[in-house]
């Protein structure tokens, strides 16, 4: 047989074998073994304790005793309860002002370190700082001793002669306390949107200054729109955590909601009726309606991103 009539044999035999199903080997198997970890992980303690809590919102359950069901009676509970209903408000206000306030802050320092300058990466270190801090208990307690009526803010105040104020004990402050907290860990978000600002092409903004265009329709005219993607990223993740906000408002409020309730997040108020009420039925049947609404902003932020994200080709 000549060699061009074996290789046409080993080219038919090749592809006879490619069309039949493989049967799964030893690295298979292998990968598999790896993966059980994570499948052990995410059946046992993820998806296993979300089905039970879903179950537990139609019941009666006090951790003592065995639940009892009692159908939509925990979800018809909230429409009437006034402590749900001021969680709900602080937590919306929070969300909508604290996200854009962060992201703006973040975007602006992201715009102006991305000019380059000497110790950039000491700067950009010292800038990430407090998303590394801002969630942990230690920085709460100490942003509730800067804002008490004995703390660095009214002490700074008192230099120029103004009286100072209890502003976490104050319900008309507290909440803005906690606010201006959330924008100080802007570190994250800068670092993507830095990250995001180099992927943009230098010529566009050289061919914008030949034909005169200033640094502000630069930024509007190139840097947002080609920035949108990262800025809807960013977006999306910042309203997931701004909606499950705890430990900074458990903390800075001491735990109790604050004056008037005026920090009584959502979380809090679920972990209250969970844990020290003991309504564990009540506070699954809270924690589903707060996972719904997350799961309806995030698909309005999808559905309306065909108007304003541009993604290049």
């Amino acid at each position: 047989m000549s060699g061009l009539g074996e290789l046409r044999v080993v080219l038919r035999r090749q592809s006879r074998r490619s069309g039949a199903p493989r049967r799964p080997g030893r690295s298979d198997r292998s990968a598999y073994l790896f993966l059980l970890p994570w499948l052990v992980g995410i059946l046992g303690i993820t998806l296993a304790p979300i089905i039970a809590s879903l179950v537990l919102s139609f019941t009666d359950y006090d951790l003592l005793q065995s639940p009892s069901f009692v159908g939509w009676k925990n979800y018809q509970r909230m429409f009437d309860d006034p402590n749900w209903i001021a969680a709900a408000q602080v937590t919306a206000k929070y969300v909508v002002v604290s996200v854009p306030l962060q992201l703006a802050a973040a975007l602006g320092l992201a715009v102006l370190l991305d000019r380059g300058m000497r110790g950039l990466s000491f700067y950009r270190s010292v800038l990430y700082l407090p998303s590394l801090l801002g969630g942990s208990v230690a920085i709460a307690i100490l942003w509730r001793q800067v804002f008490g009526t004995r703390g660095l803010v009214n002490a700074l105040l008192g230099l120029f002669g103004i009286q100072g104020q209890g502003w976490i004990s104050t319900p008309d402050t507290a909440l803005w306390t906690i606010v201006l907290l959330h924008v100080w860990t802007f570190g994250a978000p800068m670092i993507i949107f830095m990250a995001g600002l180099r992927q943009i092409p230098q010529m566009y903004y050289e061919a914008a200054e030949v034909d005169g265009a200033g640094r502000w329709r630069r930024f509007t005219s190139i840097t947002l729109p080609m920035l949108s993607p990262v800025i809807f990223f960013n977006l999306v993740l910042q309203v997931i955590g701004a909606f499950q906000s705890f430990t900074q408002a458990y903390v800075v409020s001491g735990g109790d909601g604050g004056p008037a309730n005026s920090t009584l997040f959502y979380s809090i108020y679920v972990y209250k009726q969970g844990f020290v009420n003991l309504h564990m039925g009540y506070a699954s049947a809270m924690a589903w309606v707060l996972l719904v609404v997350i799961a309806l902003v995030t698909a309005v932020a999808f559905a309306t991103s065909r108007f304003w994200v541009h993604y290049e080709d």
